[in-house]
């Protein structure tokens, strides 16, 4: 069983920056898929971005080029660096764990969920 724990969620304004951090337990944290996903109020939740076990990242076009997801396996952490930060990016934000490694933009991929971390952007 995997347990992770975001945090770095908060109230920024457009423009400004956040960087989310999601700690992991266990042994295998190195061999895992790692992806952050959010969901606003009313809506489905979608995939934010995913780096794979050899560090391979995929990004949804929304976020591309405004955010970076890196991981530090020596820490079992994953991070998510996100600058020029819009109001359509508020929501809570969830870290994902696939145990394959391979990474996915879909949420059916990954085993393990954290509870979330607010982030509103305001205007």
């Amino acid at each position: 069983q995997v347990q992770l724990v975001e945090s770095g969620g908060g109230l920024v304004q457009a423009g400004g920056s956040l960087r989310l951090s999601c700690a992991a337990s266990g042994r295998t944290f190195s061999s895992y898929a790692m992806g952050w996903f959010r969901q606003a109020p009313g809506k489905e939740r979608e995939f934010v971005a995913t780096i794979n076990w050899s560090g391979v990242t995929l990004y949804a076009d929304s976020v591309k080029g405004r955010f970076t997801i890196s991981r530090d396996n020596a820490k079992n952490t994953v991070y998510l660096q996100m600058n020029s930060l819009k109001p359509e990016d508020t929501a809570v934000y969830y870290c994902a764990a696939d145990r394959f490694g391979l990474g996915d933009f879909s949420p059916n991929q990954y085993d393990y969920w954290g509870q979330g971390t607010q982030v509103t952007v305001s205007s």
